[in-house]
């Protein structure tokens, strides 16, 4: 078999494939967004949380070495 006729059937494979996928809908996709959206904010004030947390335990260890 050659790297054309292989690359055929891939692509019809591909094809066949996308037509058998559900699209979500503009709602679901709209939630799906704010859900994403909503848990990196939260995860972004946790890493700050922790960064300070860090930080000020650093910064009091060092100023007790002093």
């Amino acid at each position: 078999m050659d790297i054309a006729k292989k690359t055929g059937e891939y692509l019809r494979g591909v094809g066949s494939e996308a037509k058998r996928v559900t699209w979500p809908g503009k709602h679901e996709l709209w939630e799906s967004t704010l859900v994403v959206i909503s848990f990196i904010v939260i995860l972004a004030a946790a890493t700050c949380v922790c960064d300070f947390v860090v930080r000020t335990g650093l910064d009091i260890i060092k100023n007790l070495a002093k």
